[in-house]
């Protein structure tokens, strides 16, 4: 097996864990090992678009279990990779919205200051499918 497939394979099976109800402490543990594994894979033979989505997962998996600093630190990586390369539609919307995430727990006034920014950065996003579904995990912040 290549790192593409790796990177794949790691990456479904990680939002197979993050849709699951219910996690162990073990599953949770999983998750994280199986975002970060796809992303190395990734960062073997992929592009800065998806070292940017790897950050994001990471970044997600850590809010999802309110490790805040952990959470803020991918995000951070995920935004700065985001500007540095001008990536736009989704992705810069989900950056934005990787930072809010990760400031819920922490701090409110960030928190919404990145969310602002997510919904500012929504009128950009080209495919209307991919609007309404950033829309809808924007509205999981508020």
């Amino acid at each position: 097996m290549d790192h593409k497939s790796i990177a794949i394979q790691l990456f479904n099976e990680t939002w197979v864990l993050i849709d699951q109800k219910n996690r162990t402490n073990d599953q949770d543990a999983l998750m994280i090992h199986k975002a970060h594994a796809s992303l190395y894979h990734w960062l073997q033979i992929g592009t800065v678009l998806h070292f940017q989505r790897g950050e994001w997962l990471i970044s997600h998996v850590y809010s999802l279990l309110n490790l805040p600093e952990s959470a803020l630190y991918h995000a951070k990586r995920c935004l700065q990779i985001t500007i540095e390369n001008s990536i736009d539609d989704f992705d810069l919307t989900f950056a934005y919205e990787a930072m809010a995430r990760a400031y819920k727990i922490t701090n409110h006034e960030l928190k919404n200051k990145y969310l602002s920014k997510a919904e500012d950065s929504l009128s950009q996003i080209k495919k209307m499918d991919d609007r309404l579904y950033a829309m809808s995990q924007l509205q999981d912040l508020k």
